[in-house]
């Protein structure tokens, strides 16, 4: 008996141990992305279970039961890794992470309405851990406004040209849209199609002629004779012109030629000064005579005076007629008074003093 005591101690120790030992081990599920394993393990918490089985997880992936959660023989540990998604939907592009395997699968879990949408992959293709860039486009209703009517389409194209066209209209010549026709088409928007026509458009406007003063010693002072007559010359300005479905706008300058230069008027200017009168024309009729008195009661004295009709001029208010007939040029009013008086004193040689009825008898005081 004595010798028989230790040995059962002993075999009831290691039989309690082995109690113990089975009691703490545990047959869970382990599974990451669809993989499923059966595992055993000593482990307390899904934290330690993942830690003992080197499965990472970061902020963007799932693990149901949490790894703080504590672990039963039994229980299920699911790991969903996250996967980067460069989303463009309906232009806009984002990214975002999803823990779906496959583009379906995360439409859903983003929410993305996809019926009728265009799809850059099919909804069956898988996604893998580096994830992959997707562009959605979904139905949209744009209405063009075109030719005095509304046309609406349904569309989930990429380019409000694409929407125009499905919508079965046509750009033509300088036609172009109420926002520019690469831009991409918005859910509800309304764009106008502006029908363009028009061209150039030239005006010839008269450009006036100088006119250039010349001296001109060969002639008497106070005689202008024109030596070349002007001419208005021309410019011509191109313009741009259209009309925006049927409205004429407002015509842009697109530049100005000289078609024809302005020709100058050329008028000289006579210098010349008057020859001095000779002491008394016709061998000295005229001398001895009272010509201031004579001037004074014509023209009051002044060499410049011209009579109420504008006809008689000078000192001696002579016409244009009877003084040319005596040598003058020009007007006997802008002629010096030394050359109005010998012009007046060979009219007297040739024909005394009838030419001044009224004052000739002043010659003679």
């Amino acid at each position: 008996m004595r010798r028989l005591l230790p040995q059962a101690l002993v075999v009831a120790a290691l039989a309690g141990g082995t109690s113990a030992f089975v009691a703490h081990d545990k047959a869970v599920q382990l599974i990451v992305d669809g993989e499923q394993r059966t595992l055993h393990t000593y482990a307390d918490d899904v934290g330690e279970l993942l830690a003992e089985e080197k499965v990472r997880v970061g902020r963007h992936d799932i693990v149901a039961p949490a790894p703080g959660e504590s672990l039963a023989s039994g229980d299920e540990v699911a790991v969903r890794y996250g996967r980067p998604v460069t989303l463009t939907l309906d232009g806009r592009r984002r990214q975002v992470w999803t823990t779906a395997g496959t583009v379906d699968g995360a439409l859903r879990q983003l929410g993305v309405r996809a019926e009728g949408a265009f799809l850059s992959a099919s909804r069956s293709a898988g996604i893998s851990r580096r994830g992959l860039s997707l562009d959605v486009r979904t139905e949209r209703t744009v209405t063009f406004m075109a030719d005095g009517r509304e046309h609406t389409v349904r569309t989930n194209v990429a380019t409000v040209g694409e929407a125009l066209k499905a919508a079965g209209l046509t750009l033509r010549g300088k036609d172009t849209t109420s926002v520019p026709p690469g831009s991409f088409p918005r859910d509800g928007q309304t764009v106008t199609v502006m029908r363009i026509t028009g061209g150039k458009e030239t005006h010839d406007t008269p450009l006036p002629y100088n006119t250039v003063r010349r001296n001109d010693p060969t002639l008497p002072r106070g005689t202008e004779v024109v030596a070349r007559q002007g001419e208005p010359g021309s410019l011509r300005t191109t313009y741009r012109v259209r009309s925006v479905n049927g409205v004429r706008q407002r015509p842009h300058k697109l530049g100005s030629e000289v078609v024809k230069a302005p020709v100058s008027k050329i008028v000289r200017v006579g210098t010349k000064p008057p020859p001095p009168p000779p002491a008394s024309p016709g061998g000295g009729h005229s001398d001895g005579l009272n010509w201031q008195a004579m001037a004074h009661c014509e023209s009051g004295g002044r060499s410049n005076a011209v009579d109420s009709s504008g006809r008689y001029g000078g000192l001696y208010q002579m016409d244009q007629q009877t003084w040319r007939s005596v040598g003058g040029t020009g007007n006997p009013q802008d002629a010096p008074a030394s050359e109005q008086t010998y012009r007046a004193k060979k009219l007297y040689v040739q024909r005394g003093a009838s030419p001044w009825p009224n004052c000739g008898s002043r010659l003679h005081q």
